[in-house]
């Protein structure tokens, strides 16, 4: 029952981050899940299939709202799906007490990441991408290795380059959703699922988080809640690497 409350405590949080940047659900929760001792393929299996859920909700709501780029989705989409597909595939397949040292490493350079991008001025001028399709496929594959960074990687990468925020914010999330049932069907495909309370901590917490997430959207700078959150993940991605070389 402990654990359960602390993961959805977890999922709350993680969650309310996530609603109130458009990013940082999977990594939060990955990084967490990791620092307690969870395996990388096991913790992505329990990170993706919690986000079926919350990104389904998303993009519902963003499909309603108008905020997809068909265009913009499909080129996401199906090169993402595959990507996913065998980013979890081959992290199922190593021998995660090996690989959890380099898993933490990647969610410290996300963190990194996520604290540029605080500091990063706008940019109006729209560039075109003419990767946009090899860019979702490396963002779903290392997503999946990684148990979270999709939005960080590719939303971020798409913001860069001067899209339209509120369509690639809307298309992104939306083509995630598709990414995380294929992520979350290979990883069950090859691994026993286990700790269900984990899953279901996630999922409960993240569910309940809505409200809060709109909150903290309306009362906390934006800017302010990356660099916490950039910070966080990368404490705690030293303490798993510091663990696992201990």
């Amino acid at each position: 029952m402990e654990r359960l409350l602390l993961c959805a405590l977890v999922g709350l949080i993680a969650q309310t981050i996530d609603g109130a940047l458009g990013m940082a659900y999977g990594i939060s929760c990955n990084t967490f899940l990791l620092s307690i001792g969870i395996l990388p393929a096991m913790a992505a299996a329990s990170v993706k299939a919690s986000e079926v859920f919350t990104t389904g909700i998303s993009g519902a709501a963003h499909i309603k709202l108008g905020n997809v780029d068909k265009k913009l989705f499909y080129r996401l989409v199906f090169p993402g799906v595959l990507g996913g597909i065998l980013g979890a595939y081959v992290l199922t397949n190593i021998d995660g007490e090996k690989i959890k040292p380099y898993i933490a490493a990647y969610l410290l350079i996300m963190g990194i990441v996520i604290i540029k991008k605080a500091f990063r001025r706008p940019v109006h001028k729209e560039e075109k991408h003419h990767h946009v399709s090899a860019l979702g496929f490396f963002g779903a594959f290392l997503d999946a290795i990684g148990g979270g960074g999709w939005g960080p990687i590719v939303t971020s990468t798409l913001l860069a380059g001067g899209r339209e925020p509120r369509t690639a914010i809307g298309s992104v999330n939306t083509a995630e959703f598709f990414v995380t049932i294929a992520q979350a069907a290979t990883f069950f495909a090859f691994l026993k699922l286990e700790h269900h309370l984990v899953i279901l901590g996630l999922i409960l917490g993240g569910v309940a988080a809505a409200p809060l997430a709109a909150y903290m959207v309306k009362h906390i700078p934006a800017k302010k809640l990356m660099i916490t959150v950039g910070i966080l993940i990368i404490l705690l991605s030293m303490r798993t690497m510091y663990m696992s070389f201990n």
